[in-house]
């Protein structure tokens, strides 16, 4: 049985883990704005034809709330395990830069030479870094493979 590891186009998918963790980020840290119902009657007059349904406002947008809720929390949940799965020293650089609530204002300088201690050197860091990524990327089905 042969298995060879994909080779990955590096930019590509850096720029889809990165998307990824800031849409993990949003969703994590900021509330959902649940929809509501309008109860004032429109005054426009509305000019079509019997389309043979019914529509149920108050459904939809109960069904909205509740599923979008549930898709956000399945997201994050998925990320974190994908994260929980990588070793150790990838796993703290990942939750120290890309995970944290304050993670916009970090910059890769004050992880490598502040997070980590002993501090580490930017080499070293970006090594660290790919390597989770393309771990994320095989695990989260976002990888960009070469042509």
């Amino acid at each position: 049985m042969d298995f060879e590891l994909p080779e990955l186009d590096r930019k590509a998918t850096k720029r889809m883990v990165e998307v990824h963790l800031e849409k993990f980020r949003l969703f994590k840290y900021l509330t959902f704005e649940e929809r509501e119902a309008s109860i004032t009657a429109s005054c426009t007059p509305r000019f079509h034809g019997p389309t043979n349904q019914t529509s149920d406002q108050t459904a939809s947008i109960a069904m909205y709330n509740v599923d979008e809720q549930e898709k956000r929390k399945q997201f994050c949940l998925r990320t974190e395990r994908a994260v929980k799965h990588l070793p150790p020293m990838e796993r703290f650089l990942i939750e120290s830069r890309y995970m944290a609530d304050d993670s916009d204002y970090l910059t890769d300088y004050n992880v490598y030479c502040h997070k980590f201690q002993p501090p580490i050197s930017a080499m070293t860091y970006d090594k660290i870094r790919w390597k989770a990524f393309y771990r994320l990327a095989l695990n989260l089905n976002i990888a960009v493979t070469k042509n």
